[in-house]
């Protein structure tokens, strides 16, 4: 069995408990948060056998193999390195950091020391995106030359995730001094990842980014609310393709909707992960002359999580892996080039 242990006990840290919960081959054994009180708590609700208030301490145990590193975005770095350093495997919550540079940094760590690393991109765990790849790489709607991507959230006018003006939760991600990247760090680099895995490399960023108004003086408490809230992304693929990307906390209506658009010059892939995650809708061959669609089941795949121990056991480092994290934070970080210079940025 793989022993793991989760750092963080945050929103995002209950998802990690259940989905190792229910791999195969592992079992989570240790926790820590510098909040002692959280720690048992959350150890009691996943029965986890051991508790820690401090990382130095939860590394030092011999018996932990990975550790979920479920930190805030801008402890990513640093715990990561540490974890590194000890010798364990590490699975990172995105983004992996808050610049390339960084994830970079990590990267090399994590080859240097030859230990797995990965970052929780969760939109891979979709059959559909993973049976798209597959679509495309096989050449199924040939030659693609345009994508339309789209990660759509509300929770600015609605409150079906909590009251964001109330609640730290939300408001520290709309406050850059609170370690925010805004919409385009935290969602949009689901996007940016759902746009490129199935179609290849984007080599190039026209982006736009606008926070708006949302308080008197974008003041709430301690949090100035000044971290962007919508972008707008135009995208050059490496294969050629023109792709336009967008997400926003501003879709009223949406929950939490991604969608997917590949159009190529003998077919087209669109997924939608409102309405299915292992079925992807195809129009190719006899429907493309009257754009009709057929429904695909896609087959199941492995989630990031059972991925993550597999590579352990294996020795054999599975993706989405530190180097393609830092791949894409170079994306992201010359997507906001590109709004701070209003033209377009190469990327690399």
């Amino acid at each position: 069995m793989i022993n793991i242990a989760i750092v963080g006990t945050g929103g995002m840290a209950k998802n990690h408990a259940e989905m190792f919960a229910a791999a195969t081959g592992c079992q989570v054994v240790a926790v820590c948060d510098i909040d002692l009180a959280k720690a048992n708590a959350f150890a009691q609700a996943h029965g986890i056998a051991k508790v820690y208030d401090t990382l130095d301490d939860l590394l030092a145990d011999p018996d932990i193999d990975g550790v979920s590193n479920v930190t805030p975005d801008k402890f990513h770095k640093p715990v990561s390195l540490q974890i590194i350093a000890a010798g364990k495997h590490v699975l990172c919550e995105k983004p992996l950091a808050v610049s390339a540079a960084d994830a970079k940094e990590m990267a090399d760590a994590a080859k240097d020391a030859g230990v797995i690393n990965m970052v929780n991109l969760s939109y891979r765990d979709a059959p559909a995106i993973q049976d798209a790849r597959s679509r495309v790489a096989a050449g199924e709607i040939g030659r693609v030359m345009h994508v339309d991507a789209s990660y759509l959230q509300s929770w600015l006018v609605s409150n079906q995730w909590g009251v964001w003006h109330s609640e730290d939760t939300w408001l520290w991600r709309l406050s850059s001094a609170h370690g925010s990247k805004g919409v385009l760090g935290d969602v949009g680099i689901h996007i940016l990842d759902f746009a490129s895995y199935p179609v290849g490399d984007i080599d190039e960023v026209f982006c736009q980014l606008t926070c708006f108004e949302k308080a008197p003086n974008d003041q709430i408490g301690d949090y100035h609310l000044d971290a962007n809230d919508s972008a707008l992304i135009h995208a050059r693929f490496a294969n050629g393709a023109m792709g336009s990307i967008h997400t926003t906390r501003w879709a009223t209506g949406n929950i939490n909707t991604l969608r997917l658009r590949i159009h190529g010059d003998k077919g087209a892939i669109d997924i939608d992960l409102d309405r299915a995650t292992k079925t992807l809708q195809i129009c190719r061959g006899d429907n493309l002359n009257d754009a009709l669609w057929e429904t695909v089941e896609c087959p199941d795949t492995p989630n990031n999580y059972q991925r993550f121990v597999d590579s352990i056991k294996s020795g054999i480092n599975d993706q989405p892996d530190f180097a393609y994290g830092a791949k894409l934070q170079g994306v992201i970080d010359s997507c906001f080039d590109s709004d701070a210079q209003r033209t377009p940025v190469k990327i690399g």
